[in-house]
């Protein structure tokens, strides 16, 4: 395809955005012929479709969403042109007050006094907007076009404010391109962490423990200790030396890490105790510097490695809280290592080793590394120190490099004091997100004046990486929720096996079963109630429990179990011994089905 007609395809972006916000405009021009008495607030293109902010004395309904549907469809079929005129502010201000749009009045008001106003007019419908636009409303497929969802949206972000109704809106310039979507977005549905969790009985919320603060259940416990149990195993097989750490910290310590002036925002406000404040910590790394600092150092004791699955807080805005996923508490597979100049490259290497292996295990193929680089124009965000930069990043891009590790670079994602390499993964649905990374620090051992002794007797600056495999336990957890849909391989779910009687005279029996696969470190329950087989083995596959011991008076008899799978797969009657052992080799081995 050549470049120019690329140019007028959904695979550029700003051809996309131009035919979503083409969209919202259509739909707002919809809506007003429908119910003439709603007012208009904003509608911009979003990186999936656009929405619409509307204050209506009405909720939309889902059958209302079906009639402006229907109207922009017929919108669409006639071809409307879109023209583009400016007003000065104050006949703007006139104009929209004429239309009765208080709202948009409010917008230009906000405008600078000399400000020109650009309107598009489409039909009898006209809008606030900046553009750009399609030419006309024909450019937009009606029978691709789908309204998603409706949800309450504050004026201006502001709770304070009018709380408007918010319509979400999706379409392409194919039916079959918005059916593949809307497939992807039951698939997504189907996976979401935050549903299966709950079925399952993983983990829960409440708001009157507060939102994004999950609570983890004995099932979802149990994942969750395997994960950090799994993972510092492999640390300190490297040499790590786990520590644990307050969850809070004075404001000093963040002002003198930077934190203070870089990252207030997602901090939580600080609590005043006894002329002193105090904060919930974001991250951990200003209290490992104050480990190392603890006591001196040789050259010969670097490379330094401080680990902790470490409880932290951020505040993160409610909009985009997302169960486990994304919550205001999460616990990190954080560490630090301090290193000698001399030691980066072997470190590195040894930190990019670790990811790829624990990736294998978890069978995670689809990813790509990314270089994370400052934005040097952004005096705000970033720790200002051009020769530091130039320094830090020459010298993680040289060690990627020398590794023949492919990688990308992207600009504006390094973290405040240095330089990273993020692992992005894809998951099954959505879109791709950091799960492991490491960063290259410069910075915060100068601003904690760290040291160590180097073969001369003089003192020297270690650098420090920061590196988290499994990123945060609680979104790898959902990663890993969303990957499976809840059926984890045997060596991770929280329970393995369920055995099954058949009927009261096999209780016995099963108890005994149970506790022979207990005392062999297996995870086992016993479903004793008084229910027909059927039902038991629908609802433990259900549960996704990965084996069920199906045993009756046959079973009693010859000493056997009778092994069925989640999947439904009858593996036939077997010894206790042969079972423990097949199970106990697809644990060995972590296995992936």
């Amino acid at each position: 395809m050549s470049e120019e007609k690329k140019e007028f395809t959904f695979e550029n972006e700003e051809y996309r955005q131009t035919y979503w916000h083409t969209c919202s405009h259509i739909m707002a021009q919809a809506v007003k012929r429908l119910w003439p008495e709603v007012k208009l607030a904003i509608g911009p293109s979003i990186k999936e479709g656009w929405y619409y902010d509307m204050d209506a004395p009405f909720a939309f309904t889902p059958e209302h969403m079906e009639k402006i549907e229907a109207e922009m469809r017929k919108i669409c079929k006639e071809k409307l042109k879109l023209e583009r005129f400016e007003l000065p502010r104050e006949e703007a201000v006139k104009f929209m007050e004429e239309k009765g749009e208080p709202y948009k009045v409010e917008l230009i008001q906000d405008l600078p006094e000399d400000a020109h106003i650009s309107f598009y007019k489409q039909g009898e419908f006209t809008d606030l907007c900046a553009g750009p636009h399609l030419d006309s409303t024909g450019r937009v497929k009606g029978n691709a076009i789908k309204l998603l969802a409706c949800n309450a949206a504050y004026w201006r972000g502001d709770s304070n404010r009018e709380t408007l109704q918010r319509i979400y809106g999706i379409a392409f310039p194919k039916k079959e391109e918005l059916d593949a979507y809307l497939e992807r977005i039951e698939e997504a549905k189907r996976r979401d962490h935050r549903k299966l969790g709950r079925e399952l009985g993983l983990f829960m919320t409440n708001d009157l423990v507060g939102k994004g603060m999950p609570m983890f259940l004995p099932k979802g416990y149990t994942v969750w200790q395997i994960l950090e149990n799994y993972i510092k195993e492999k640390e300190r097989k490297l040499g790590y030396q786990h520590v644990m750490t307050p969850c809070v910290g004075t404001v000093d310590l963040y002002r003198t890490s930077g934190h203070w002036d870089h990252y207030k925002e997602n901090m939580f406000p600080a609590m005043e105790v006894e002329d002193e404040s105090f904060v919930l910590r974001p991250m951990n790394c200003p209290h490992h510097m104050m480990i190392y600092a603890n006591r001196p150092h040789s050259y010969r004791q670097l490379p330094v490695r401080i680990g902790e699955v470490a409880h932290d807080f951020r505040f993160e805005a409610s909009g985009t809280l997302k169960g486990i996923e994304r919550a205001r508490h999460f616990c990190q597979n954080d560490a630090h290592l301090f290193v000698t100049p001399d030691q980066i490259k072997s470190e590195v290497a040894a930190v990019c080793d670790l990811i790829f292996d624990v990736y294998k295990d978890f069978n995670i193929t689809n990813y790509r590394c990314v270089l994370s680089l400052r934005d040097p124009a952004d005096k705000k965000k970033y720790h200002d120190d051009d020769e530091m930069w130039n320094k830090a990043e020459g010298a993680l891009r040289e060690v990627l490099t020398e590794l023949g590790i492919h990688f990308t670079e992207e600009i504006g994602e390094a973290a405040f004091y240095g330089p990273k390499l993020d692992v992005n993964v894809q998951p099954a649905v959505g879109n791709e997100y950091t799960l492991s990374t490491c960063q290259l620090d410069f910075c915060l051992p100068a601003r904690f004046h760290l040291k160590y002794a180097d073969k001369n007797g003089e003192e020297q600056t270690p650098v420090v990486l920061h590196r988290a495999i499994l990123g945060s336990l609680d979104r790898f957890m959902a990663y890993l929720i969303e990957e499976t849909m809840g059926a984890f391989p045997a060596w991770l779910a929280p329970v393995q096996v369920k055995v099954l009687p058949i009927t009261d005279r096999a209780l016995d029996y099963a108890n005994e079963l149970s506790a022979a696969l207990d005392a062999r470190g297996f995870r086992v329950e016993v479903d004793d109630r008084n229910e027909k087989i059927g039902k038991k083995i629908r609802e433990t596959t259900l549960e996704k429990v990965p084996y069920m011991l199906v045993v009756g008076d046959r079973d009693i008899e010859n000493k056997t179990v009778s092994v069925r799978t989640r999947g439904g797969e009858d593996l036939g009657a077997m010894s206790l011994e042969e079972f423990s052992a097949k199970l106990g080799e697809e644990v060995r081995t972590k296995a992936i089905h």
